[in-house]
């Protein structure tokens, strides 16, 4: 039994590993580094049932745990980190939200190609002028008539080169109560999606641009006020990023461990090395650590299947951290190897870096966690 799982848990994650091994493993480096996004595995991940985990059966989902979805993620990154973005697309982020907020109009026209991974959609929250203080974002929604429409622009948005729909954060009135989403459908007469621009990693962002953009009533997802909402789903997305960005560390490790172990320098295995195994001690010891929490905040989800707040940025502050020194660490340790493009273990370190950052940056997470301990609200605001 893997250390912290049941044995049903356990024999999830053996089942997920032997789907990888013969499924994903092949072709995994030439995924890793493609921008296309690989509809293909999507539907893979599909079949076997790994899209939609946590959902209801009536939404079409499995009706599965928080903790299943991240034995799957993990599982998969383990194999195919690539592999593991699609499973996080069809669990958690916009998807996610969607699900729980969405009128069984609105999903029964959009979820079905969500959930058998012929569609993707992507969220629409950061902005040029507001990016971790979200609050402060413009883009507005006018009624008008049946109608709102919508004007304003976004940037950062996952997995926008190539989705269909899109949950765009706007403004009905304002102040905090004058927040709500909407979705947009690519093609909507005003809706722009921008040129794809790279991130470090290589993973690719569109900025999106509404002007005069007109949508049906029946596309808002939240109204006015509905912003709390959307926020408190939004811990559950932090636990998919904590998921892969904790799996790339492990993958990176695994990979730079056989290195060492078969690699000789100077007449001896590099595992023999004093530093070296000091190093690999560290690694260990930042992952398994990291492991604790998130499987804490994963499976202390309440009624709802929502973890804590508190317990959700703990573990994602561990899980980035770890992920990503670990990663750094497993390429020093494979010298060129690790750093060439030849090894997944370069594109660990750069998929981890960007956790960091992404859904929360490691510095929010911290004045959240300081909130908990002094058991006071700190406003980053002047006065």
């Amino acid at each position: 039994m893997i250390s912290g799982l049941s044995p049903e848990q356990t024999e999830l994650a053996h089942a997920v590993r032997r789907f990888a091994e013969g499924e994903l493993a092949e072709g995994a480096l030439a995924r890793a580094h493609s921008r296309e996004y690989p509809w293909d595995i999507a539907a893979k991940l599909s079949d076997m049932g790994m899209l939609g985990i946590t959902m209801r059966s009536e939404d079409g989902g499995l009706g599965g745990t928080l903790m299943d979805a991240v034995i799957t993620i993990q599982e998969l990154a383990m194999v195919c980190p690539k592999s593991a973005d699609i499973a996080q697309a069809g669990n958690f982020g916009p998807i996610r939200t969607f699900v729980e907020f969405a009128s069984e109009e609105q999903k029964d026209r959009w979820l079905p190609d969500l959930l058998s991974g012929k569609k993707l959609i992507s969220l629409g929250m950061s902005e040029p002028d507001a990016g971790s203080a979200v609050t402060e974002l413009q883009t507005s929604a006018r009624e008008d008539g049946t109608d709102y429409v919508l004007n304003g622009s976004k940037v950062f948005s996952t997995h926008s080169p190539h989705a269909d729909l899109f949950l765009i954060y706007v403004r009905f009135g304002p102040g905090l109560d004058g927040i709500g989403s909407v979705l947009v459908e690519r093609g909507t007469p005003g809706f722009t999606v921008g040129q794809p621009t790279p991130f470090m990693s290589g993973e690719e962002w569109c900025p999106l641009y509404f002007q005069d953009c007109r949508i049906p009533a029946a596309n808002v997802l939240l109204g006015p006020s509905g912003f709390k909402k959307q926020i408190s789903g939004f811990n559950v997305e932090r636990i998919g990023n904590a998921s892969r960005a904790l799996a790339l560390g492990r993958h990176a490790y695994e990979v730079a461990r056989q290195h060492v172990t078969e690699r000789t320098q100077f007449g001896r295995p590099l595992c023999e090395f004093q530093g070296l195994q000091w190093s690999f001690a560290e690694m260990i010891v930042k992952l398994e650590g990291a492991q604790t929490l998130l499987y804490r905040a994963a499976s202390q989800a309440d009624e709802s299947g929502l973890p804590t707040a508190f317990d959700t940025a703990v573990a994602k502050l561990a899980c980035n951290e770890a992920g990503f020194e670990v990663a750094n660490a497993a390429m020093q340790a494979m010298g060129a190897y690790g750093y060439s493009t030849e090894s997944l273990v370069e594109y660990c370190v750069k998929r981890t870096r960007g956790w960091q950052i992404a859904g929360g940056s490691i510095e929010m997470l911290k004045n959240r966690i300081a909130e908990q301990v002094f058991e006071r609200r700190f406003s980053q605001r002047p006065s």
